[in-house]
């Protein structure tokens, strides 16, 4: 299967169970705790609900009919500027290093701009080290404390970039 094979578009309703079984699959995955990360997020339970508000948006990855990842943007809970957040960018491992991330990525940034955001924060976990590079990639740099009130307080590694 070749990149152009995958379909990237905006969730649906019909996601929503997929979305959280491959967020909570790679939490586990990936070594990182269920508590202060997005495997406890109440936002799993309703994904496409979730990104339904202004300034905001989904993207999953599918691949003849089943979603393998996904990711997002909105505001930055607790902080009033123009900041959005890169969330819950999850992507199963059959996919990982096919450039995906990237191109969801690319997506969410010019759907940020459009939004009228100036800057988006993400967090992640340190030993996830193909993600930071990724993020790297794509204009992100490392700072020194969070911002907002995400309430992952077991992610302690946070990024901005400049829109």
């Amino acid at each position: 299967m070749t990149n152009s094979d995958y379909i990237i578009r905006e969730i649906a309703p019909r996601d929503n169970k997929q979305i959280k079984k491959i967020v909570q699959h790679v939490i586990l995955e990936m070594g990182a705790p269920k508590i202060g990360t997005a495997y406890e997020d109440s936002a799993l339970e309703d994904m496409y609900e979730t990104y339904q508000k202004d300034r905001a948006i989904y993207f999953v990855v599918e691949y003849q009919g089943k979603v393998l990842g996904g990711g997002g943007i909105a505001q930055l809970d607790g902080f009033d500027k123009n900041t959005c957040e890169l969330q819950k960018m999850y992507f199963l491992n059959d996919i990982r290093g096919k450039g995906l991330g990237s191109r969801i990525i690319e997506k969410c940034m010019i759907k940020a701009k459009i939004f009228g955001y100036e800057q988006c924060y993400l967090e992640t976990m340190p030993y996830m080290l193909a993600a930071q590079k990724l993020y790297k990639k794509a204009g992100f740099k490392n700072i020194n404390a969070p911002m907002g009130n995400t309430c992952h307080y077991s992610c302690d590694v946070w990024m901005i970039r400049k829109l």
